[in-house]
């Protein structure tokens, strides 16, 4: 009696155990996912290589430098003078100007594409965004050089003539003279940063235009019902529920400007100084510095370029982990509140 009352609650508990459904895939779906697992795990592998490679090429110079190497200024390698101090500012620089350029650009683009294009001309604007990324970063340089810098040290000139006197804007020369030093204003941050710009924009605008266009539908119909504009649909509605593409977008296209070699190479004159002047000709960025100086490095300073290599690929790999998380967390209707 004692026995059987006992066993049945293990009975029923059992019986209420939900089961495990294993449904059998199909040979192409068990093919398929065996190539996307090695492929993913051969990316994976790939990325892990070259951290590794270029790690163990950084050991000579951070053993020979110790932490001088990202404290010191100047790059003198034939006076034993190596730092990357003043290349990482100035990568930093040209990725920010590249953004805040490019952020509001790709964001109304993006946002117009979705929402505001008719329907016959959406499907050639996003073939016109996909084909500026694919565009060559050395013809965005070219461009850069021969295009935009006559017509943009105009605008440095200008904007130093009125927002001089903000740090970020000063020029070491006068902008109102009747002959005014042109060369202070060429091959500068906010040129190269121009420039660099083109290249981010159809990245972060195409992240973005895929999360506009997963505003759920209902919502959309919803504010207009309750008499809402486009514009106000697009504000309580599409804008909240793509605030992590947004966020993401924006921080992939941050790792594409980061790691641009080409046009910042062609556009900027190198110098190696600490500098929070924009619109001053001169800077150096990792990239720049590692493409400029490799051909012609020795032993000892192919290993200092490999280790301003490995920097810029940990700054990188932050930056595109961390737009990679937020892609992952925003999820559908987020903050939407209509």
């Amino acid at each position: 009696m004692s026995t059987s009352a006992s066993s049945t609650p293990t009975t029923l508990r059992s019986h209420s155990e939900p089961r495990l459904l294993e449904p059998g895939l199909e040979r192409s779906d068990r093919i398929f996912h065996g190539l996307s697992t090695l492929t993913g795990a051969f990316v994976l592998l790939v990325t892990g290589g070259i951290g590794l490679f270029l790690g163990l090429q950084a050991i000579p110079t951070l053993r020979h430098y110790g932490l001088s190497f990202f404290t010191t200024v100047v790059w003198q390698p034939e006076l034993d003078h190596i730092g990357i101090a003043a290349v990482l500012l100035g990568t930093l620089e040209v990725a920010l100007v590249a953004m805040t350029l490019a952020f509001p650009l790709a964001l109304m683009l993006a946002l117009f594409i979705s929402d505001y294009a008719p329907v016959k001309i959406k499907s050639y604007l996003v073939s016109a965004v996909d084909l500026m990324a694919a565009v060559p970063s050395i013809i965005y340089g070219l461009w850069g050089f021969f295009l935009l810098q006559p017509h943009a040290i105009t605008l440095s000139r200008w904007l130093s003539q009125h927002f001089g006197w903000f740090p970020l804007f000063h020029v070491d020369t006068d902008p109102n003279a009747a002959v005014w030093q042109q060369s202070r204003y060429t091959s500068s941050v906010f040129i190269a940063g121009a420039a660099v710009s083109m290249m981010a924009i159809p990245l972060a605008c195409a992240v973005m235009r895929a999360v506009f266009d997963q505003a759920p539908q209902g919502e959309r119909e919803a504010a207009m019902a309750l008499g809402g504009t486009r514009f106000g649909v697009v504000r309580t509605v599409v804008l909240p529920f793509a605030r992590g593409g947004i966020i993401g977008g924006s921080m992939l296209a941050l790792g594409r400007a980061l790691g641009e070699t080409a046009a910042v190479l062609i556009i900027i004159s190198p110098a190696y100084e600490i500098k929070f002047r924009v619109l001053e000709a001169g800077t150096q960025t990792i990239s720049a510095l590692i493409a400029g100086n490799f051909g012609n490095a020795t032993a000892s300073q192919l290993s200092a370029l490999m280790t301003a290599g490995f920097v810029l690929f940990l700054i990188t790999l932050l930056v595109n982990t961390a737009a990679a998380v937020i892609i992952r967390r925003s999820r559908s209707g987020a903050g939407t509140d209509i």
